[in-house]
């Protein structure tokens, strides 16, 4: 099987942040650390910084948002992202430019690789002709 893989950042000796396979493009979990290591407090400004950084992997494959066909968010408050969700995702629309043709699954989980951090999102890719 041949990999191409993108191996950067602070864990870039344990897994790539991008592997790809064929036409597949699948992403680690991308957080809410910028790129002077900081992170905003507020969900709806983490998930920016989270697509931030999943547009900088993606650009490495040569592709965008678009070629984006299923998200998965692992986020530490359902309930808050709920009661945030139309101001959470007319974002993400803003950030795709369109309504977002994808699949997505959100998940809650008790804590992420860093206690302040509340969001993480996953993407899979489709890079073809």
């Amino acid at each position: 099987m041949n990999k191409k893989l993108l191996r950067v950042g602070p864990y870039a000796d344990f897994f790539s942040q991008g592997v790809q396979v064929g036409n597949i493009l699948t992403l680690a979990g991308q957080v809410a650390v910028d790129d002077d290591g900081n992170t905003p407090n507020d969900l709806k400004e983490q998930m920016t910084v989270c697509y931030e950084n999943i547009k900088n992997v993606l650009k490495e494959f040569d592709a965008t948002l678009d070629n984006v066909i299923d998200e998965t968010w692992f986020v530490t408050d359902v309930e808050e992202c709920m009661q945030n969700v139309t101001e959470i995702f007319s974002e993400r629309e803003k950030i795709y430019g369109c309504k977002p043709e994808v699949s997505q699954t959100l998940i809650g989980t008790n804590a992420l690789v860093q206690p302040n951090l509340k969001i993480e999102i996953k993407c899979i890719a489709y890079i073809g002709n």
